[in-house]
């Protein structure tokens, strides 16, 4: 999907809601796994993350405009995780091809294997997006811009604890880490081909974000369960194009564990959408 292509599925669904599919079989209704096991007994792992996925971006679909699996919820399961995977992609395709696709993977290592990493993604899943750390300089980054039409969404500045650790690091000139790693990457790729992760919890730091990559779209993890606002991101990130996708796991998929789950997901993604139908307007997006 190129960024035109993007765009005008915003607008059409008034939404940049991104939903998570996180899956843990430890979190998933247990209804769903009584279900799997009625058919598969003791081998019911695949077909339980399957469904649940499948309820889940059925329920979800009217309302964003992307979904992300994380990969670590799948290889953790071994070859049924990986199957899961694999089939929700196939599920997505099939039923929901308007929707925009992102592997959540923080791929990134020398230029021979990040060259794999981007066949696995980018060829043989055939997904829109994958999520790239950059530390490892642009050998480890320019083999996953080699595809038309995909996504790289490099880390810059994420929601987690210890992102101070190091991005918020100063160079000897006060530049920061984060601020280093998008003014180096933007001579890699473009706003076409190139997005970055930025926390939602990180407030007030995407006006600093904006000044260096003022039209890049931006994925925004952080909104809900981790407590990022919406609106601040909104106020501080949002352009013209509105340049973001906040992406909601937990607080949608998990918000019930009951036989209702799918139908609170829904108006949980619903009120999301709702939101965001209103700080598009206040622009004159829609």
């Amino acid at each position: 999907m190129n960024r035109q292509e993007l765009i005008n599925q915003i607008r059409e669904k008034q939404s940049f809601l991104c939903v998570g599919l996180d899956t843990d079989i430890n979190k998933i209704p247990q209804c769903i796994i009584d279900e799997a096991k009625s058919h598969d007994g003791e081998e019911y792992l695949f077909r339980a993350l399957c469904e649940f996925n499948a309820l889940i971006i059925d329920a979800t679909a009217p309302y964003c405009v992307a979904y992300k699996p994380n990969l670590a919820f799948y290889e953790a399961y071994g070859v049924d995780g990986l199957m899961a995977f694999e089939a929700t992609i196939d599920y997505l395709k099939e039923e929901y091809p308007d929707h925009f696709i992102i592997a959540d993977a923080k791929r990134g290592d020398i230029g021979n294997t990040s060259k794999m990493y981007a066949k696995t993604f980018f060829e043989t899943y055939d997904v829109d997006a994958l999520t790239v750390a950059p530390y490892m300089g642009e050998d480890s980054v320019t083999p996953f811009l080699g595809y038309d039409d995909k996504w790289v969404i490099l880390l810059a500045l994420t929601s987690n604890k210890g992102s101070h650790d190091f991005q918020l690091t100063e160079s000897k000139q006060g530049e920061r880490l984060f601020e280093t790693v998008l003014k180096t990457s933007q001579q890699w790729g473009n706003e076409e081909n190139m997005m970055y992760v930025v926390g939602a919890t990180q407030g007030q730091m995407f006006e600093d974000i904006r000044k260096i990559a003022p039209n890049h779209f931006l994925l925004v993890p952080g909104v809900g369960a981790q407590g990022g606002s919406l609106q601040e991101v909104c106020k501080y990130g949002i352009t013209k194009d509105c340049g973001l996708l906040v992406n909601s796991s937990r607080g949608i998929i998990y918000a019930s564990n009951g036989e209702d789950f799918a139908e609170v997901a829904t108006q949980k993604a619903k009120d999301l959408q709702i939101e965001m139908a209103t700080e598009l307007a206040k622009i004159g997006f829609i």
